[in-house]
This record gives structure tokens, C-alpha cells and sequence, in this order.
């Protein structure tokens, strides 16, 4: 079965270190993550770096399923990799890139920090859905949640909301 890719790339308004000090905190992932997906710990996580292994359920189109992911490469606060160890893929690598800078070329626009996700996938036995299925649901569910939650929490701010809302993505009033 082949692998099949996934990108994101969105821009914070915030220092680099911040955005991968949020990010690499394990508890954050409750938070950018959708309802639906009803992710609860195994055990509690530990503090991320390279070997970190975190443990976890959550709910994937509606079906729960227990994963075990581990942090394979950890470079602060550029990047980190987590890879799946056990879960409903035959492979799951997710690439966590921070890079600084504006927002778009203008010379006043001020500095903040791009954020690139990577995840190369292969089904497996667990993961019975059709690709399409799978890619609308990432693309549309996890990431517009991630985004909301982020704008919830402060991270991103109205400045941001008309380029969302021309992507398709509805924040909340906040």
C-alpha cells in the first residue's frame, strides 16, 4: 500500500519559541484537537523531547482507537518529529516545522512564526476508510478545529480571521 501526504501551513503572530514552546507542551494537543475526537490519556505524558512516548484514545471518523506515538527527532525550537508506534496506520509521521518570519512581504508587517505540518500516512488493517474520506476529514475537521482552538486561546488574532474566512474557515467570536 502506498504512502499518501498531508500539509498544513499556517502563520502565528508570536515569537518562534513561544509557538514550539505551545506545541511541545503533550496537554496542548487536548486543546487544537476537534471535540468529536475525544482524545484522553493513557497515562499521563511526559514532558516532550527525543523518546518521549505518550500514550493516548481518540476517536478517528467516529471509531475509538488507542495510539501509541513517540517523538523520534527533537531540534527546539526549529522542529520535532513524532512517529506512530502503535495505532490504527501501518505508518504515521508527523513533522512539526516552526519557521520565523512575516506574515507576507510587506515591509511593515511584523515577524511571527509559520507553522508546517508534515504527516506521511499508510492505512492499515484499522483504518478502513477510503482516502478521500480521510484526507476531507484531517483537512477539514482537525485542522479548522486546531485553527479555532488557537484563535480561542489567543494565539491567533482577528487580523487573521478575513484570510481563514477565505479559506473556508469559521472562527468563533471571541
Amino acid at each position: 500500500m502506498a504512502d499518501h501526504v498531508l500539509e498544513t501551513r499556517f502563520w502565528l503572530p508570536r515569537p518562534r519559541a513561544a509557538v514550539f514552546a505551545f506545541f511541545a507542551d503533550p496537554h496542548h494537543l487536548e486543546r487544537v484537537s476537534p471535540p468529536r475526537a475525544r482524545l484522553r490519556w493513557l497515562v499521563p505524558p511526559p514532558a516532550l523531547g527525543a523518546g518521549a512516548v505518550l500514550d493516548f484514545r481518540l476517536s478517528i471518523l467516529g471509531v475509538p482507537t488507542r495510539w501509541r506515538m513517540f517523538v523520534r527527532e527533537w531540534d527546539p525550537p526549529y522542529r520535532f518529529v513524532d512517529a506512530q508506534v502503535h495505532g490504527p496506520f501501518a505508518r504515521w509521521e508527523h513533522r512539526h516545522r516552526f519557521l520565523e518570519g512575516p506574515e507576507d512581504d510587506r515591509p511593515t508587517v511584523r515577524a511571527g512564526t509559520w507553522v508546517e505540518d508534515r504527516v506521511t500516512y499508510r492505512r492499515g488493517v484499522a483504518a478502513r476508510n477510503d482516502y478521500a474520506v480521510f484526507r476531507k476529514h484531517f483537512r477539514r475537521e482537525m485542522h479548522t478545529a486546531m485553527v479555532t482552538n488557537l484563535a480561542r486561546i489567543g494565539l491567533l488574532t482577528e487580523r487573521v480571521r478575513p484570510r481563514l474566512t477565505a479559506l473556508g474557515i469559521t472562527l468563533p467570536a471571541v
